[in-house]
């Protein structure tokens, strides 16, 4: 009862009208925050991997799969960027039951995450900024999709980790980074963003790419001589790991993974 006391105290001492003051709950929504020049804002971010160096004085608010509300509420946030995988479901609730602000981003494509750039720019007082870059970001993106087009989209499966497998999804959005670069995830028919799949279902759908982040992991592929990717010594490693963070960056994450996949050959 006295934590709660102490919350709602916290909220109610929020002062009326201040200068944005905004808390980022993923390490994708702290980079938007940075490419839209707004990075004087963050008064608090969630602790998930490196950090911009500009931002490195930032207070945290927990972790990853932990949020510490009070000390995000001590902040007295203006804003809450939220990534909704990033915090327990349970606490989600208490953060849209607080009345504080709460900007939720999951873009599924590249042509969202540009929008969302620009929605946050509009939260941030950066609108004019945001315009400028997203017009940059969809011009770059319409340009790969021209540039990297093919007839037959090439068959690839995007390996997010070996034990268990885990791949990516139709809903997430490295799925249309495939897309753009003419190819196509050989597990776009699963809705969920992570799913678990066996070796003997990427054996059924014999992709011509493999792509992992880890040497060994591909290196593994290798004892089953039947995959196409194998047989074409088409094993090989995702580019630039951006393509795993959706912020402005990742069009050109993307650019790169294009650049990769055009050597491998025509689908038959």
């Amino acid at each position: 009862m006295r934590a709660l006391l102490l919350l709602v105290a916290l909220v109610f001492a929020w002062p009326l009208a201040a200068a944005p003051r905004v808390v980022s709950l993923a390490p994708s929504l702290t980079e938007i925050v940075v490419e839209l020049q707004a990075a004087d804002l963050l008064v608090g971010v969630l602790n998930a991997g490196e950090r911009p160096a500009a931002l490195a004085q930032v207070p945290s608010v927990g972790r990853y799969g932990q949020l510490d509300l009070e000390r995000l509420l001590s902040l007295k946030p203006d804003l809450i960027l939220l990534w909704p995988a990033s915090v327990p479901p349970a606490q989600r609730a208490q953060l849209e039951r607080l009345g504080i602000p709460l900007y939720t981003a999951e873009p599924h494509d590249l042509d969202s995450l540009i929008a969302q750039i620009e929605a946050i720019g509009e939260r941030l007082g950066r609108a004019d900024v945001a315009r400028r870059y997203a017009s940059q970001l969809r011009d770059r993106l319409q340009a790969l999709r021209v540039q990297y087009r093919r007839e037959q989209p090439l068959r690839v499966f995007y390996q997010v980790w070996d034990k268990p497998l885990y791949t990516v999804g139709a809903g997430q959005i490295i799925s249309d980074a495939l897309k753009v670069c003419g190819a196509r995830n050989v597990f776009d028919d699963l809705q969920l963003p992570a799913p678990q799949v066996s070796i003997e279902s990427v054996l059924l759908r014999d992709p011509q790419v493999i792509l992992a982040s880890d040497a060994a992991q591909l290196t593994a592929w290798k004892s089953w001589s039947q995959l196409s990717a194998v047989r074409a010594g088409q094993l090989l490693r995702v580019p630039d790991k951006g393509l795993e963070r959706p912020s402005g960056q990742m069009i050109e994450a993307t650019a790169k993974l294009c650049r990769t996949l055009a050597t491998a050959p025509a689908s038959s």
